[in-house]
């Protein structure tokens, strides 16, 4: 296991050109292939197991892991794939274009796009269209973690420390977060308003429209309808462009409906867009990147599994400590704003469920329980594009027993989440 390489999330990325066909660490595959199943689980039980769901603003919930162990097992790949890097301007232009790529291609399936299981129709008005999403960060973090390893990992002497090798990485990551503290707790937010019509909201009536004025003036507000992070998105992308169907409307506060309606009378922020994967959060987010990347110079740079397996669970740990620590003390746990301490207790907690894999998979070769999820891992891409089409429950919801509304879909759907 000395020269382990493997491909980064999510598939398409290419193996740098070597002699010799690099094998793949399988446990890799193995956490890619629960990454996704965690996915589908949340996806499609969030709605009849709330639980499971993603917290409406501070707190974790299963859902709110998925994200962070996609970033994370990204990071892992990328130690290993740019463990040796022999022409450090061609590899930045490939992991620029790779980026540019996954970015796009999120555009396309959580631009709105696709319509969903209720409409056969696609296609999205450039007016609306949703920039950010789901590979859209990962395509972020991907590139930071890329051009970290790539030009500021020191391989000029072996025998140069583990720390000191990678100590500029760390000061990236501590940068991002610093700006990210900086302007989530220093900017000031104004009041705002925003447009309400009946094209995002089943409210008003046709051709009618209504102007929601919220009233903030606040300095470092970290609720839902006054923090930085949506001020910041709402300037740079546009209201518009954000999510229309933020989690925070699962607030008691905003008495949603169980068909998603929010009544007229609830805040009126409730009525907001807001995007869980703004700009200001993709900051953090980048970090869990690198914080992946360090993980995986452990299984490039130590050779026995006692090492690997120690050194990577005291990490873990470690970090899991100063992220509750953070929590105590005022910082919460908030998936939508990405705060340090969410970003840290869901990178320890992928790091030790790695680790556990790595013991299971790698260390003592039980493939035959996870060869499902290995698949799964390997082709993370494909499945992913499916899931997020919805091209799956499309084309599932298309057989059906004399008339079109007798399928699986509508049973389900009828049963479980509109009882």
């Amino acid at each position: 296991m000395a020269d382990l390489l493997h491909k980064p999330l999510l598939d398409i990325e290419e193996q740098p050109q070597t002699s010799k066909k690099p094998a793949r660490v399988a446990s890799l595959d193995v956490f890619r292939g629960l990454c996704v199943v965690l996915m589908m689980l949340v996806d499609y039980g969030g709605a009849i197991i709330p639980i499971i769901a993603h917290s409406p603003w501070n707190g974790l919930h299963l859902a709110d892991f998925v994200l962070p162990f996609f970033l994370f097992i990204a990071g892992v790949s990328l130690a290993l794939v740019y463990k040796k890097v022999p022409n450090r301007i061609e590899a930045t232009w490939k992991a620029v274009l790779r980026a540019v790529k996954l970015f796009l291609l999120g555009v396309i399936l959580q631009g709105g796009y696709f319509h969903g299981i209720n409409s056969l129709t696609y296609g999205v008005g450039m007016k609306r269209i949703r920039w950010l999403g789901i590979l859209q960060r990962i395509s972020v973090g991907y590139i930071f973690a890329a051009l970290c390893e790539i030009w500021l990992s020191c391989r000029s002497r072996r025998e140069v420390s583990f720390l000191k090798s990678y100590y500029w990485h760390w000061c990236v990551a501590f940068s991002l977060c610093a700006v990210y503290l900086g302007l989530l707790y220093g900017l000031y937010v104004p009041d705002w308003q925003f447009e309400m019509s009946n094209a995002t909201s089943s409210v008003f009536p046709t051709n009618q429209s209504y102007v929601y004025m919220v009233k903030c003036s606040v300095r470092g507000d970290l609720g839902p309808a006054c923090n930085s992070a949506g001020m910041i998105d709402r300037n740079v992308l546009g209201v518009d462009h954000l999510y229309q169907k933020p989690v925070y409307r699962n607030l008691k506060e905003c008495n949603m409906s169980t068909y998603g309606q929010v009544p007229e009378l609830s805040p009126s922020w409730c009525h907001a867009p807001f995007d869980p994967e703004g700009v200001l959060s993709s900051l953090t987010a980048a970090v869990t990147c690198i914080i992946g990347l360090q993980y995986g110079h452990l299984l490039a740079r130590l050779q026995d599994h006692k090492g690997r397996m120690e050194n990577g669970s005291l990490f873990s740990f470690s970090l899991l400590a100063v992220g509750l620590l953070l929590a105590l003390i005022g910082d919460p746990v908030n998936k939508s704003l990405y705060t340090i301490s969410y970003m840290l207790i869901t990178s320890a907690s992928a790091g030790i469920t790695y680790s556990a894999l790595y013991f299971l998979v790698d260390v003592h070769g039980y493939r035959c329980l996870t060869f499902v999820l290995e698949w799964m891992g390997k082709h993370s891409l494909t499945i992913f594009v499916l899931i997020n089409s919805n091209l799956a429950v499309i084309t599932i919801q298309g057989f059906y027993w004399k008339v079109p509304e007798n399928n699986m879909i509508h049973w389900i759907v009828s049963q479980f989440v509109h009882r």
